[in-house]
């Protein structure tokens, strides 16, 4: 079929190109408005119980609070010119459509909870009502009203609305600033590994356009389906690295062709070797990322769609644009050389390269040089063994986020945990109270317990402190009530110990426990236990489409065993940094708060695993192409690994320094993917293709490439192979080999 495509695009270029050009602008149009249509969210599981507790709530108008508005006065908030303008401004903000659960120090009987110690700062706590989206858009119509002085106080806004409104504006801004950066850089390595300027060009050309279509392609699944801003990122750094790395190996094997053969035959040649391991590499990417719909969070099923779709697409430009363009040019795709032409790789055998001696040197010592590589993996990735998941908050965002800033001045200021509170809410109560308020007492004797707010009063150590009042009213919800459990301390750790106690209290009734604490520990536990079924499912799939590119039973499982080593770097790091807190100042100076966001380790998994997949994929083309050709398996590792190194090699580079552009964000998390998908991708360039492939390779001999006589009869109908020839009966060539090697 490649082949046929090949002779397509030899005879259509141009209208090929022309039908490219109009795809990028209208991708390109259609992406202007893309970060409009995402919302800030997706990073909780709507299906667990602080989830359906959140949707009983906003069913009936009620919710979580997520607008604090941080009041400042030199008078204090108890001199009386204040409390008129403080009352005034919570009775305007009470008002407003679509805000709920107004309350305020002056309309909360002068609660001690929402002052601060030194009297010059008070709170104004309320909800507004909608999904994430609907939130956004509402809270920057409210802002302009509220923000600023107001007849001598100065209000600042705050809250869980205010973080999502500055985490989506920083995401689009992170993304834009990663591609100026990584463009020019980009640029330079190709020119150094190509040496002619039209050559280095190329990848970008197409990386652009596969960037502009994608992004399209994501404008159109926005308008049907809730994609989220922080994956978005993530993508668009993505899809320029595939496209590059895709085009890596294209150009490098037309380039190659080209010195023994005409054009055409060289863009033949080129689609159905090097095209045929893009398609395939595209593939084990995109099923790779497609393991991740099996998580409930609507960020990472996110990644999955927008990594899928980009995986695709940069094969697609790949092996259609590029090869167009291969025949625009012709032999000007040599123009602009800057750089002396390198000599071309041996195609005879002869032990001349960097890779080759590595390899021959590794295979010799193939004990030791295994073991010191996997005590170094190990090694470095120790650390993950006490990771701590967690889930984001404003301490993720830079020092001068509004919403930090008014998060750090309650914590340090207030002794209040209000915006902490838990919902526990009962769908179904009695009509005799007496059962609610047993049950409010109880919660209010619970050791992370400071109050409790519900419709029959306020209670406080197991006693009612204040009866039931038309301000309580707000707690009955349709044939039900809900429970306002406010923590004793605004210490994070407080929060998540009485989700605990709330949910081992026994209730009169049926409850379902919300609010920010109960809403991180219900998505962690979400991750985890769809992990198992994720990474089993992959694994299959990879298993699978290993065998049809080897034809062996045991490389597949060689190969998963390696991509999962590489990532033992990664976590290691992300503990060590970010969990711990080393070079914390070398990368921005980020807050450490003892975390891991949750969805970081998820999404770096696969991301990672896909990018060592996709090396392995590479590599093991080439390596059995070479094993087709001479029958000798140490000869084929030799050989395989110094056709294809320096383009791996260069091809990881390139990606590592496009996903390095993430450290440039001042979200923390964001910030993790900087550190954790170049060392993977890095890590398996290295260690793994220069010493744990060939030295596995090497003990594993001859039966690294054997199966059960059914699956090769399967894999000889089925299988995909670079050069679709037949294996050399050659077996005294790779014994003749061992003796060279030993």
């Amino acid at each position: 079929m490649l082949a046929k495509l090949a002779g397509l695009i030899w005879r259509r270029s141009k209208q090929l190109l022309v039908a490219a050009a109009v795809l990028a602008v209208l991708g390109g149009a259609l992406s202007a408005t893309l970060f409009d249509k995402l919302t800030a969210g997706g990073l909780t599981d709507t299906g667990a119980e602080s989830g359906r507790a959140a949707a009983v709530l906003a069913e009936t108008g009620q919710g979580a609070p997520n607008l604090t508005l941080l009041v400042t006065t030199p008078d204090g908030v108890d001199e009386a010119g204040t409390a008129r303008a403080g009352s005034q401004l919570t009775q305007r903000l009470s008002g407003e459509p679509h805000v709920k659960d107004v309350s305020s120090y002056w309309s909360a009987g002068k609660s001690p909870q929402l002052r601060s110690e030194d009297g010059k700062q008070a709170l104004v706590v309320a909800t507004i009502a909608g999904d994430e989206t609907a939130v956004g858009k509402r809270l920057d119509a409210l802002l302009p009203r509220y923000e600023g002085e107001h007849d001598g106080l100065e209000v600042t806004a705050g809250g869980y609305a205010m973080f999502q409104k500055e985490s989506a504006k920083l995401s689009q801004e992170d993304a834009t600033k990663g591609e100026m950066i990584t463009f020019p850089v980009t640029l330079v390595i190709l020119v150094l590994i190509f040496g002619s300027i039209v050559s280095a060009l190329l990848p970008l050309i197409v990386a652009f356009f596969a960037m502009l279509v994608g992004m399209g392609i994501m404008w159109l699944l926005a308008s049907v389906t809730d994609l989220s801003v922080f994956a978005m990122s993530v993508v668009t750094l993505l899809g320029l690295g595939l496209a590059i790395d895709y085009c890596l190996l294209m150009v490098n094997r037309y380039r190659e062709e080209l010195r023994s053969a005409s054009p055409e035959e060289a863009l033949r040649t080129t689609m159905v070797t090097a095209g045929r391991t893009v398609s395939f590499s595209a593939i084990t990417v995109a099923v790779v990322l497609a393991g991740l719909l099996f998580f409930p969070l609507q960020a990472v099923r996110s990644l999955a769609y927008g990594g899928m779709i980009t995986a695709l697409l940069s094969a697609v430009a790949a092996l259609t644009v590029l090869p167009a363009l291969f025949v625009a040019l012709g032999p000007r795709v040599e123009k602009g050389r800057v750089l002396r032409k390198r000599g071309a790789n041996s195609t005879d055998g002869t032990e001349s390269g960097f890779w080759h001696r590595l390899a021959v040197f590794v295979m010799r010592r193939p004990v030791p040089v295994a073991t010191l590589a996997l005590a170094f993996l190990l090694l470095l990735g120790a650390p993950a063994l006490g990771m701590k998941l967690g889930m984001p908050d404003e301490r993720s965002m830079p020092g001068d986020s509004q919403s930090r800033q008014v998060a750090t001045a309650i914590r340090e200021g207030f002794g209040s945990a209000e915006v902490n509170a838990l919902q526990v809410v009962a769908e179904k109560t009695p009509k005799d109270n007496d059962d609610v308020d047993a049950y409010a007492t109880g919660l209010s004797r619970l050791p992370h317990a400071g109050r409790v707010d519900t419709a029959t009063g306020s209670y406080v150590d197991g006693e009612r402190v204040t009866p039931g009042t038309e301000q309580h009213q707000r707690f009955s919800i349709g044939d039900g009530t809900y429970f306002s459990v406010v923590p004793s301390s605004a210490a994070a750790d407080t929060a998540t110990d009485l989700v605990g106690e709330v949910r081992s209290l026994q209730a009169p009734f049926e409850t379902l426990v919300g609010g920010t604490a109960a809403v991180n520990e219900d998505t962690t536990q979400s991750l985890s236990d769809r992990l198992p079924y994720a990474l089993g499912a992959v694994a299959i799939a990879m298993i699978v489409l290993l065998f049809l590119l080897t034809g062996s039973v045991l490389l597949p499982l060689l190969a998963l065993a390696l991509s999962g080593l590489s990532l033992t770097a990664t976590f290691g790091a992300l503990v060590w940094i970010f969990q711990e807190g080393h070079f914390a100042s070398l990368l921005g100076d980020f807050t450490v708060t003892g975390t891991i966001t949750s969805i970081v380790p998820v999404m770096l998994f696969a991301l990672s695993f896909g990018l060592a997949m996709d090396y392995q994929v590479f590599m093991l083309a080439r390596i059995r192409e070479e094993y087709e050709r001479t029958g000798s398996g140490t000869a084929a590792v030799a050989m395989g690994l110094e056709r294809i190194g320096r383009m791996v090699t260069a091809a990881a580079v390139l990606i590592s320094i496009v996903f390095l552009a993430f450290l440039v964000s001042g979200i923390t998390f964001v910030k993790a993917y900087g550190v954790g998908l170049p060392l993977a991708v890095l890590m398996d360039a290295t260690i793994i293709r220069g010493a744990l492939l060939p030295a596995a390779m090497r003990l594993g001999g001859q039966a690294m490439w054997w199966a059960p006589g059914p699956l090769r009869r399967l894999h000889a109908r089925f299988g995909i192979s670079e050069s679709g020839g037949t294996v050399a009966a050659a077996p005294s060539a790779d014994t003749s080999k061992q003796h060279q090697l030993m």
